[in-house]
């Protein structure tokens, strides 16, 4: 495959993102085709290994620097078609954070150094990377739960051992690696450990997952606090660089200083308009649920291809917004040490007439078109109706069809999750 050609194709829009996002249905393919085609060429002595989480390759003038290791299931194809470029010892890993599919190559370089009698390679990563890891150590079993659920996959699991760096970094830091220069920066976007990597004599930038060709991933309902400001302000601080490729850490590459500004700018307005929505709503005092029905992303911005809302949901970054600055209460006092659901969802069906009655109503809200009021009756008919049938599959078929038109994966798996969850013994 010609990347070059194809990266043009989906910047001016001859290919739609649908077919090749992250989270796209065609992702598993999309993969597997460029996995077929390994190490692709991006800059002198520069590839890339593209995948679900990307891989860069820079040849020194003894070794091999790579950012990031991959995932680990991958690691062994990944591994053989680096072989196949070069036999040169990988010497140094840059982590751009600890997400597991960033990291989980670097058992298998360790291994390969092993067997080859070489010293394992230099692992350098933001402080905080550590942190990261000690976290997921303690909470891999939710890790894995929340997974499942949002890529609609019940063979998801997470790691809870690592590979901890050997070096690491406050904010600045740069390495000289056998004649290669790369500059270190820390940012707060998608995560709190984050490393964007500048190489000036390459001009290559290699940004994580500040980049990733979908709307930016900040407010992932089932993950911990994330950072619209700070990312926004990454990617301005990158955009300046003067970098004239980049390096995401999913997606495709981007060539040529004027394109590679323009995403970098693009994302970050779009991450400075719905943040300065909602502080200035906050300090009108405005409630959450006034946030979450006020804020609009731009629509110019949205018709970008690397903007569309296909994996993340702009709701959902202007929740991380509101826990940022002002916390989990969202100004609803009867929220504050709320009732059960089940109790709740049970006293209203009661007042109604019965959960039938009120699935029924939800139905018609449905057909009305207020997807958001008929899904708030079908989950209380389903907590309140109990092994009724008719019931829960009237309720889950709400669920159904509001997964169906979700334009963000994230919303669409949770609402389909559910939906199954409602049809098997206990419910919702």
């Amino acid at each position: 495959m010609d990347l070059v050609d194809y990266v043009d194709r989906i910047w001016d829009g001859r290919l739609e993102i649908g077919e090749f996002h992250t989270g796209s249905p065609r992702e598993e393919e999309n993969a597997a085709r460029l996995h077929a085609d390994g190490m692709s060429q991006v800059a002198e002595g520069t590839w890339m290994w593209p995948g679900r989480s990307n891989v860069a390759a820079l040849a020194t003038a003894t070794g091999v620097l790579l950012v990031d290791s991959g995932e680990k299931k991958t690691a062994p194809l990944f591994m053989r078609h680096l072989r196949e470029l070069t036999a040169a010892p990988v010497s140094t890993v840059v982590l751009t954070h600890g997400h597991p599919d960033h990291v989980g190559g670097l058992f298998a370089l360790d291994a390969e150094a092993d067997l080859a009698g070489l010293q394992r390679p230099h692992v350098v990563a933001h402080k905080d990377v550590e942190r990261r890891f000690h976290k997921y150590e303690r909470s891999y079993q939710y890790n894995a739960i929340v997974n499942q659920r949002q890529f609609q996959d019940p063979t998801i699991t997470w790691p809870h051992e690592y590979r901890y760096p050997d070096e690491t970094y406050c904010e600045d830091h740069e390495l000289s690696v056998d004649g290669v220069t790369v500059e270190l920066h820390h940012g707060r976007g998608e995560t709190d450990d984050a490393t964007w990597a500048y190489f000036p004599e390459r001009k290559l930038l290699c940004c994580g997952d500040f980049f990733m060709w979908v709307a930016p991933n900040a407010g992932n309902p089932q993950k911990s606090q994330r950072y619209v400001g700070e990312w926004a302000a990454a990617l301005r601080a990158m955009a300046e660089v003067g970098a004239e490729v980049l390096l995401p850490g999913h997606g495709y590459p981007i060539f040529g200083h004027d394109r590679v500004r323009a995403g970098l700018s693009d994302t970050a307005a779009y991450l400075e308009s719905l943040e300065s929505q909602a502080l200035a709503l906050m300090n009108q005092g405005a409630s959450l649920e006034d946030l979450l029905h006020e804020v609009k992303a731009p629509e110019e911005l949205l018709t970008r291809p690397y903007l569309r809302p296909v994996f993340d949901d702009s709701e959902f970054l202007v929740r991380n917004v509101w826990r940022y600055y002002g916390g989990w209460y969202d100004g609803n006092p009867a929220r504050l040490k709320p009732a059960r659901d089940g109790a709740l969802a049970a006293e209203v069906c009661r007042l109604a007439g019965g959960p039938g009655v009120v699935v029924e109503r939800a139905l018609e809200v449905e057909r009305s078109g207020d997807r958001r009021l008929a899904t708030h009756l079908a989950c209380m008919a389903l907590l309140a109706g109990g092994t009724d049938a008719a019931v829960v599959e009237a309720g889950a078929g709400v669920l159904d069809r509001r997964a169906a038109g979700e334009q963000s994966s994230m919303a669409r798996a949770i609402f389909a999750e559910a939906a199954v969850r409602a049809r098997r013994p206990g419910g919702l």
